[in-house]
């Protein structure tokens, strides 16, 4: 019968060791997947830089998931070298091509004066709420403890703020704020899902601070029961790192835009009609902004609103759901976010479309003149402020 001494043994002529200086010089070459076999509590006390964390007894069923690419480089260390050579003899078996364990594991590199670093920690009820963001590798600890950290205001808690809140609130976006100051009413219930029949009447920020604590009680729900005004927006929207804009009106878009434009911080806007809608990324240190897309408002007869032409009560619930997803996309730095692009849907033949956008020469509201923005009050007039 085979020892424990005979398995390692059998497990380390199969599979390539290399010292600790080896190991550092394969990971400052670049392109190579580090990974931790280690035990949660082990790597919290200390890792290497940029090592991606699977424990030895989840690595069968992990592994492929986070590593996709088999043929990438693969050093995996453990304590002090044994479970990295059972892995790297593990994942040779998955047809890993090119893996090497590290021999005395992190103690060594540790004890080496190797630079090495504290890994973000959740807890154990953050770790089990949010564990399907952890299985991706675009997310991981770093990542949830990013969106834990994040502050995202919410421009309206209604038919777009209800789903978007709802989704950034159950990914553990840390801060949100709410700006409305309309009470629920029976009406808004056809699409409004932050809200029931018990709060009516209640004043919509309220209602939706006490639905978004019963999700998640990791959020911090800060709300503003007043109107958005030239006033108060520069002072609320400092406190934010991005704003999901639900406004329902031009004045407030315009007020956001020129707002956003002099802060720098990005705005993820949403709008419906009747069966369409449209959602794009208005970021003013990387793209277009809403003026560049509408330099100048409709006559009001063209632009009627939800309560004048109607809306299907689903729609909201997309259009809304992707400018949650858009956000997290932007805090998170992932994938391409709808910078200078315009997606567009229309329900009744279920199409999706994408515009590019380019910025308007003629637009003057932009970061490189943030100097010289006035944010006012528009009431209508929403031609560019701007001191001279």
């Amino acid at each position: 019968m085979a020892t424990f001494r005979d398995l390692l043994a059998n497990a380390k002529s199969q599979i390539v060791e290399i010292d600790t200086a080896a190991a550092e010089a394969r990971i400052q070459a670049g392109d190579v997947f580090v990974l931790d076999v280690r035990e949660p509590d082990e790597y919290d006390e200390g890792a290497l830089e940029n090592a991606v964390h699977i424990p030895r007894g989840h690595l069968e069923a992990q592994i492929e998931g986070r590593a996709l690419d088999h043929d990438q480089t693969i050093v995996v260390y453990c304590a002090g070298g044994v479970r990295s050579a059972f892995a790297a003899r593990t994942l040779q078996e998955l047809g890993y091509s090119d893996v090497l364990s590290m021999a005395g594991g992190f103690g060594k590199w540790k004890d080496e004066g190797r630079t090495w670093r504290q890994p973000v920690t959740l807890t154990a009820d953050q770790r089990n709420r949010y564990k399907r963001h952890l299985l991706l590798p675009e997310v991981g600890i770093e990542g949830q403890a990013k969106l834990l950290g994040a502050k995202v205001l919410m421009l309206g808690a209604g038919g777009l703020g209800s789903p978007a809140a709802l989704y950034l609130a159950a990914a553990g976006i840390g801060t949100l704020g709410i700006v409305d100051m309309d009470d629920v009413d029976a009406s808004n219930l056809q699409r409004q899902i932050l809200h029931n029949m018990d709060r009516i009447g209640q004043r919509k920020v309220d209602s939706a601070r006490q639905t978004i604590e019963k999700l998640n009680p990791d959020v911090t729900v800060k709300t503003y029961d007043m109107r958005l005004s030239a006033e108060n927006i520069m002072e609320i929207m400092s406190e934010y790192d991005i704003v999901v804009d639900g406004a329902d009106n031009f004045p407030s878009r315009y007020l956001l835009n020129d707002a956003s434009v002099k802060l720098g911080i990005p705005v993820v806007h949403g709008s419906i009609f009747r069966f369409e809608g449209m959602v794009s990324v208005f970021h003013p240190l990387r793209g277009p902004t809403y003026r560049d897309m509408v330099p100048e408002p409709p006559p009001a007869e063209f632009a009627p609103s939800c309560a004048e032409a109607g809306v299907l009560g689903v729609l909201p619930g997309i259009i809304g759901s992707i400018q949650a997803l858009e956000t997290i996309k932007v805090l998170l730095d992932l994938g391409e976010p709808l910078i200078g692009r315009i997606l567009t849907i229309d329900t009744t033949e279920m199409s999706f479309h994408v515009f590019k956008l380019r910025a308007d020469p003629q637009n003057q509201v932009v970061w490189e003149n943030r100097d010289r923005i006035e944010v006012r009050d528009l009431d209508g007039l929403c031609a560019p402020w701007l001191s001279h």
